[in-house]
């Protein structure tokens, strides 16, 4: 089924069966995986935080008054964003994690997820790449869900996101040598045009967005990750207000034990 699924992702035709894209942020899923969703007949699109940092630096930042002021307009950028892709029809189901936060909900977010994968063919979300925390911890518990779900468990596919290689900042691509071989989707002209403007969606993210090459997504298979073990150098720990990759790790691996 994954060499099928992916041909079709990569060629653009429907797909009947159900597909779940878990992201970690609102933009992520569009990031990722936004060129396809108009062909998954069965959509649903799980929201993991709400994408407003509760020390309120980013809301301040865009202008904004306060957090809450700052996931309403997120909200509103996925709202634009499903419009464009010609996915407003998709199921939605948010989790309403505070951005940064979804390590320290990481059992209810595992939970949850065990309820809304059941019955899916597959799940696309995030890689292990020490990129962002609540990437990081989106993988994870993913990964966890699917353990729960045993032989019921979905597919498990990951789209590019972004990470650090040799010092420097990677977007769209995998990790090298981190886990099977991928997939790239060249996209279209008009599929191409239709992204830009969804991506123009989020125009409090316009700053992280314009970084990232959009001719294309990338999807593999998601490898049997080893969470006590870094992936690779941390982006991440060059952000400000950021936990370290050691403390991600060590409180990953308390929770996997309560797990």
């Amino acid at each position: 089924m994954t060499e099928s699924l992916l041909a079709q992702l990569k060629a653009g035709t429907a797909i009947d069966a159900p597909i779940a894209v878990v992201g970690a942020h609102p933009d992520d899923e569009t990031l990722g995986i936004g060129s396809r969703f108009a062909a998954i007949r069965h959509l649903r699109l799980i929201q993991i935080t709400d994408g407003a940092p509760r020390d309120e630096v980013d809301a301040k930042r865009h202008g904004f008054s306060n957090w809450q002021e700052y996931e309403a307009a997120r909200e509103a950028e996925v709202v634009c964003a499903l419009e464009v892709l010609g996915a407003s029809g998709a199921e939605r189901r948010r989790y309403l994690i505070p951005d940064k936060g979804a390590l320290d909900n990481l059992e209810v977010i595992v939970g949850r997820l065990v309820t809304d994968l059941s019955g899916m063919a597959a799940v696309i979300t995030h890689p292990f790449e020490h990129g962002h925390p609540d990437h990081d911890s989106v993988a994870l518990a993913v990964s966890l869900a699917c353990r729960r779900l045993g032989a019921k468990a979905p597919l498990r596919l990951e789209f590019a996101s972004y990470h650090l290689h040799d010092g420097e900042k990677v977007f769209a691509r995998f990790r090298p040598g981190s886990g099977p071989a991928e997939t790239e989707i060249a996209l279209t002209p008009t599929e191409l045009e239709r992204k830009q403007r969804a991506l123009a969606c989020f125009k409090s993210q316009a700053e992280i967005l314009e970084q990232f090459p959009q001719g294309y997504e990338r999807l593999r298979p998601a490898p049997d990750y080893d969470f006590s073990r870094a992936p690779g150098p941390a982006l991440y720990e060059q952000l400000p207000a950021m936990i370290t990759s050691a403390e991600w790790r060590a409180q990953a691996a308390e929770t996997l034990k309560r797990l």
